[in-house]
């Protein structure tokens, strides 16, 4: 899997100054447009799409303080439809105009190119395993909230907050399936995975339960569902554990993700310190 994301990297940096479909990466890779996005984002720390600007603008600086071409010819180059939206680009990777950096020689700033490769740790193992579910219901509270990567999510919290503890325990009673208890869903993520888009949250549980009017209800296709299993430092805990899956194990393992919510399912301890989690990612089996 690491030799043929890189091969995918060596595909971008030899498309930088043309249309890079990233279909074709995700062929290179051997999996889908889907995984490969998730896959890169989680290995890079930054969505495909940020990574891609950011390598055409460094390799743009250098054509630019180079002076071989025009200000405009290196724009549209590099995919930029009019000189006005490279200058704004430019100075907010550089922190300087192109014709200011040509003219005074700035100093600009460099995203180095991305391999990856397996380093093996040894210190721990990875508790999962994968299970086929018939199409469940997720029912209780929706709200669309902003993606953050790494600590709480003022927005989920504010929701949650809002959401009432009668109303909570009403939603809570109507558990009758694995994972059991109270959930937290992930739904219609964008495809970038940038920090600041949008996704639905569901606050719920998974049930066979005819849904109250004053619930929402998803729909969860049948599937195969890889699960996880975490015990440590709340937030770092979930967070890591995301992390950890498409680091780590998707890598090492004949599966790739689908399309479909994430489910996971979080037990706090008294003091809210540390958290007792499992996490559900819908999977399917690669080709061999």
């Amino acid at each position: 899997m690491l030799e043929r994301l890189n091969q995918a990297m060596e595909h971008i940096e030899a498309r930088l100054d043309q249309r890079i479909d990233v279909a074709d990466l995700a062929r290179t890779a051997v999996t889908s447009e889907y995984h490969f996005r998730r896959l890169f984002s989680a290995l890079a720390g930054m969505p495909l799409s940020e990574y891609i600007r950011r390598r055409r603008l460094t390799v743009a600086g250098a054509e630019v303080l180079a002076g071989e071409r025009t200000l405009l010819e290196v724009a549209v180059r590099y995919g930029y439809s009019s000189g006005e939206a490279f200058a704004r680009a430019f100075r907010g990777m550089h922190g300087v105009g192109p014709g200011e950096a040509r003219r005074d020689g700035a100093t600009l700033r460099s995203q180095p190119r991305m391999s990856f490769r397996l380093i093996v740790e040894g210190s721990s193992s990875m508790q999962y395993r994968v299970v086929d579910r018939d199409e469940f219901r997720v029912v209780g509270r929706k709200a669309r909230v902003p993606l953050v990567h790494e600590g709480m999510n003022p927005a989920i919290a504010e929701f949650i907050r809002g959401i009432g503890q009668e109303t909570l325990g009403r939603i809570e009673s109507l558990s009758d399936q694995e994972p059991q208890g109270i959930v937290s869903v992930s739904d219609g993520l964008d495809p970038s995975r940038a920090e600041g888009t949008e996704l639905d949250y569901w606050h719920g549980v998974v049930s066979r339960a005819e849904a109250p009017d004053d619930m929402d209800v998803l729909t969860v296709p049948a599937g195969a569902w890889a699960v996880f299993e975490s015990e440590g430092p709340f937030p770092q805990t979930l967070q890591y554990l995301w992390r950890d899956v498409f680091t780590q194990w998707f890598p090492s393992n004949p599966y790739q993700s689908r399309p479909g919510p994430e489910i996971l399912r979080t037990r706090l301890s008294d003091d809210g310190t540390r958290a007792d989690a499992e996490l559900w990612i819908p999977v399917e089996r690669t080709a061999a």
